[in-house]
């Protein structure tokens, strides 16, 4: 679910290094479009989950020239980064666990009695099974089977992001340490590549 083809595997195993070595984790990979490519990469600081225009900035300089260096994708593309958001999709076993209490919409690739989508609070986690309460009990699974999974928008997540937001804000503050990088005009950045 991080990735969704080998194209996207191999290019989290080349950057998830040099983000973890900054202190973020990759969560998620995409490549589209046919004439012109985008590639989108979702990521978050491993801190406290936030990940604001700054950090953007600051990885997506970091990544260009690892992405650079090794070339994984033919022609030209515009490197996208962004913050998973609110309504984040779940894409490790660890994040069905940070979420628990958290209404969430799954869709499994083997269905159980018969159902494929579910869409409910997440119970927990246990071993490498998601537990999931809905309206009709109870669907317990795992997490190998899931296809796509994420976070329903509700108050109680804006709220605990909020709250989660400000404390960031703060930790940042008192932390001189910490490396603004210069202001840019946007986050997307555009590597020219010359066609092969």
């Amino acid at each position: 679910m991080r990735a969704s083809n080998p194209l996207e595997e191999k290019i989290i195993g080349l950057i998830e290094p040099a983000a973890a070595d900054l202190g973020y984790a990759i969560v998620r990979v995409r490549l589209s479009g046919l004439k012109r490519k985008r590639l989108q990469i979702m990521a978050e600081r491993v801190a406290d989950g936030q990940m604001g225009i700054d950090d953007c900035t600051r990885l997506s300089r970091a990544l260009s020239p690892v992405l650079e260096a090794s070339d994984p994708i033919k022609g030209e593309y515009d490197l996208e980064m962004s913050s998973p958001g609110i309504d984040r999709p779940l894409v490790r076993l660890e994040d069905f666990a940070r979420f628990t209490g958290h209404e969430a919409k799954v869709e499994l690739a083997i269905g159980i009695d018969n159902q494929r989508k579910f869409r409910g609070d997440i119970v927990g986690v246990e071993g490498s099974d998601i537990r999931l309460k809905h309206e009709h009990g109870e669907a317990r699974f795992p997490f190998a089977h899931v296809a796509n999974a994420r976070l329903m928008l509700t108050d109680r997540l804006i709220e605990e992001d909020l709250r989660r937001a400000r404390a960031a804000e703060t930790a940042d503050a008192e932390n001189p340490d910490f490396e603004t990088p210069p202001p840019v005009k946007a986050q997307r950045q555009k590597p020219q590549r010359k066609p092969q």
